[in-house]
């Protein structure tokens, strides 16, 4: 398996995590995002959903291996095919409550993201590694702190990409400036 695909894959399962654990605290914002493409949603099941995508995170990165790898890649193409149904709809003017982020509709860079996550999900599972990330470092510690380095960049540009970018665009900027009515 090819270094790169390790790292997107680990940081598709950090941001399993990080993107899960606001939406236990809150799920109100996937409700409302959910429902506004015209789907049915509610507290209960979208807090299983984000206690399975932590889940999910950890494990990837605790026992990589096919399995996990699977999910990761379901977890992806399940975002991706909401992004992408969102974008079409014209749903979710507001956030999924993804990063615990306000205001973070979903764009067509985050489709692209997310796809390539999903993609990192399989390329692992098409050739999972043997044993851990932690066994592997230490047969090579050199690349495993390059492989880290690269993840942990690849988890921030994603994450950039996914809550930030929406923010800045020149649409975001003239809304947040714009004097309020009322």
């Amino acid at each position: 398996m090819g270094n790169i695909a390790v790292c997107a894959y680990l940081a598709a399962a950090v941001l399993l995590v990080l993107a899960g654990l606001p939406k236990l605290r809150d799920p109100l914002p996937l409700v409302r995002a959910v429902r506004s493409v015209g789907l049915p949603a509610g507290r209960t099941p979208v807090r299983a959903a984000a206690a399975a995508e932590v889940l999910g995170g950890v494990l990837a990165l605790v026992r990589p291996g096919r399995l996990t790898a699977v999910l990761v890649a379901v977890a992806y193409l399940v975002f991706t095919g909401f992004v992408a149904l969102a974008l079409s709809r014209g749903g979710v003017l507001g956030s999924c409550g993804c990063f615990g982020r306000p205001d973070t509709p979903p764009t067509r860079a985050h489709l692209v993201v997310t796809g390539l996550l999903a993609a990192s999900g399989v390329a692992v599972a098409l050739d999972p590694p043997a044993g851990t990330w932690w066994a592997a470092a230490t047969d090579d510690p050199a690349l495993a702190v390059a492989v880290l380095g690269f993840a942990v960049l690849l988890t921030w540009l994603s994450y950039l990409v996914i809550a930030v970018l929406p923010t800045v665009t020149p649409s975001a900027v003239r809304s947040a400036t714009a004097p309020q009515r009322g």
